[in-house]
């Protein structure tokens, strides 16, 4: 397949192409380097299959109806995981979500699709769910969706219930919105409300590293349980424990 290169872009100018679609949210950079190669990439109109390949950073960067295609027929799965699994890459003896994603697992309904082993291909958690943490787990073969839950830009809430022992006074519970630092990072602000005596209520748009928990640690207080029931405008709802299903077309973040 010949490559028409865009207007006065060399291969030493500009950005590289697949970095410039991963930034504006057109897939990850992994599935744009497979776009390219298969040449449904266009720049400024002029088709590009040659990977590596810069332009202008403000160039205009299209998809033909194949890429088009087959971002739309990428999967997205909703887990209810359980403690005990790990969300991400698992660690000697540990076990992965993704290892429950199995016909006998999965919450159909009339019109959903049926588990077929291709589901798993490229499928990736979408955020993190600690091991001793449970809930609503994202799994995706969707680099743009990832991002918009995940990236450092995402303005997605995700909404925890989280059960704790110790005591919080009242400036505690406004740390806890807002004014904790972990890893000498400021952490952005937060929601946090008492549900009842023993469960708060935490909104976050953020994901670090057992996040929920260090920040109770910072104030006095020990995470004995910690539930994801919402990400965006999806709750977790009544999806049984270890079972899982596709997103709906219908459905949005």
């Amino acid at each position: 397949m010949s490559t028409a290169a865009p207007a006065g872009s060399t291969p030493q100018a500009g950005v590289r192409i697949s970095k410039l679609m991963a930034e504006r949210g057109l897939c990850s950079r992994r599935n744009a380097d497979d776009y390219i190669s298969r040449g449904w990439v266009f720049v400024d109109g002029h088709r590009v299959s040659e990977l590596g390949t810069r332009a202008d950073p403000n160039a205009e960067i299209t998809l033909d109806r194949q890429g088009q295609a087959d971002q739309q027929s990428r999967l997205t799965i909703l887990l209810h995981k359980p403690i005990g699994y790990v969300s991400g890459q698992p660690e000697p003896g540990c076990t992965p979500a993704v290892s429950l994603i199995q016909p006998e697992n999965q919450v159909c309904s009339p019109d959903t699709p049926l588990f077929h082993p291709t589901c798993l291909r490229g499928l990736a958690p979408a955020g993190r769910l600690d091991i001793d943490s449970t809930g609503l787990l994202v799994l995706t073969q969707d680099g743009r969706l990832a991002r918009h839950l995940i990236g450092a830009e995402s303005q997605v809430d995700k909404e925890y219930l989280v059960r704790v022992q110790g005591q919080l006074d009242a400036r505690g519970l406004a740390l806890l919105n807002h004014g904790l630092s972990l890893d000498d990072r400021k952490l952005k602000p937060a929601r946090v409300e008492w549900l009842n005596d023993d469960q708060l209520r935490f909104v976050l748009r953020e994901g670090r590293k057992r996040q929920i928990r260090r920040m109770c640690e910072l104030v006095g207080l020990r995470v004995i349980g910690l539930k994801r029931v919402r990400i965006g405008a999806l709750r977790l709802g009544d999806l049984p424990l270890g079972q899982w299903r596709f997103l709906r077309p219908d459905e949005r973040f």
